[in-house]
């Protein structure tokens, strides 16, 4: 459907304004389908990110504020979503030995056999999100979301 029936607009101010309401729209549109699948699974949008960047760290310690600046939503509050996910137990907090103040935050089995449960039904869900976009639509695309970020 188009945005313009989506939002029940007859026309916009400038491609531009279109571009940008269409990119949030269609932002949180996307945010929406996943979340219906990781609401079955007890867990939100952020505290999957979280997870999927423990994960990236391959069995490494990671700090708050690293997690903090590699999430997607740089305004969500990593330290409730890591209480959180610890109260779940699919993370753990420990104190660094050597410097009592750093607490490190690592994925537990129980979070990588989660994410491992998920996997599939993420990569099945993008695909069909985008099943009728073409691959080279599809690199356009990120090149230009890509270009709007680098301002």
């Amino acid at each position: 459907m188009k945005l313009e029936q989506q939002l029940k607009m007859s026309s916009f101010r400038s491609p531009f304004q279109k571009a940008y309401l269409n990119i949030l729209y269609t932002g949180n549109w996307l945010e929406a389908q996943t979340e219906s699948i990781l609401k079955l699974h007890g867990i939100s949008p952020e505290q999957y990110n979280v997870l999927r960047i423990l994960r990236g760290q391959q069995g490494k310690p990671i700090n708050l504020f690293e997690i903090q600046e590699r999430m997607l939503s740089p305004m969500s509050n990593a330290t409730r979503l890591v209480e959180k996910l610890r109260l779940k137990g699919l993370v753990t907090r420990e104190v660094c030995e050597h410097n009592r103040r750093k607490v490190e935050i690592f994925i537990t089995e129980k979070g990588k056999k989660l994410l491992e449960e998920l996997d599939p039904e993420v990569e099945a869900q993008e695909k069909n999100l985008f099943q009728q976009v073409d691959t080279e639509d599809i690199e356009v695309l990120n090149k230009i979301l890509d270009s709007i970020r680098n301002i």
